[in-house]
């Protein structure tokens, strides 16, 4: 059966990396979580004092030191996913903080730090047999990708959700402070000038409010058979 390449987009908090980690698992394929990569450079440029005490990027800093920044995947047998790697620490559990959170939409909105995000996410695809979700894979990153899924929820579902996740983590979370998150991640990947978030055209568009785990990996199955046949 030929290999594709399938592109998984959507708001933050929605399930597009549990959906295409278990969907690359099913597949045989490579999975790249392409949130986490800008979350490493967000936590890289946290550690290193590159936000200003308002909150704002120091941005000529950061990209100057863009070429120190490797990001790596590697399976972890345990978990049955890939795990984080920043300059070759494990950062997994570091990046999913709400500090980082917090600090990842303005990071992700600079042109400098997409174009070096999107070279190594292409790389990475190449050889197809790839599955990859984010928020411009399947409009720039990959836009001749064989299957396109854009996945969507409400504001409240989704921060419930990323509330259930930091409990269970042993993490503090506060419900109201996601949603706001959430609300505002959402607006700001929307409205920047460089590769926003949107539904490609010829993407397939999947509302996962109300659906169980195992219904959306469902259609995700019938999808990519449609497309394989």
């Amino acid at each position: 059966m030929k290999k594709i390449t399938i592109a998984i987009d959507g708001h933050s908090s929605c399930g597009k990396s549990t959906m295409a980690k278990d969907l690359a698992r099913k597949l045989g394929y490579i999975y790249v979580d392409t949130g986490a990569m800008y979350r490493a450079v967000t936590l890289f440029a946290l550690r290193n004092n590159l936000f200003n005490a308002d909150g704002t990027i120091k941005t000529e800093e950061l990209e100057k030191r863009m070429d120190e920044i490797c990001i790596s995947f590697k399976f972890n047998p345990e978990a049955g996913r890939p795990d984080t790697y920043l300059n070759g620490e494990l950062v997994e559990q570091e990046i999913r903080s709400m500090e980082v959170s917090s600090h990842v939409s303005p990071i992700a909105t600079l042109p400098f730090v997409r174009t070096a995000m999107v070279a190594q996410q292409q790389k990475m695809g190449e050889q197809k047999g790839i599955v990859m979700d984010g928020r411009d894979i399947g409009t720039v990153v990959f836009p001749n990708a064989e299957l396109k899924i854009f996945v969507t929820a409400s504001a409240e579902v989704r921060a419930q959700r990323r509330f259930d996740e930091l409990k269970q983590k042993g993490m503090e979370a506060d419900f109201e402070e996601i949603l706001k998150n959430v609300q505002e991640r959402d607006y700001i990947d929307s409205h920047r000038e460089v590769s926003p978030l949107r539904k490609a055209d010829d993407a397939l568009e999947l509302d996962n409010s109300y659906m169980a785990i195992e219904e959306q990996n469902k259609w995700l199955l019938e999808q990519y058979s449609r497309v394989v046949e």
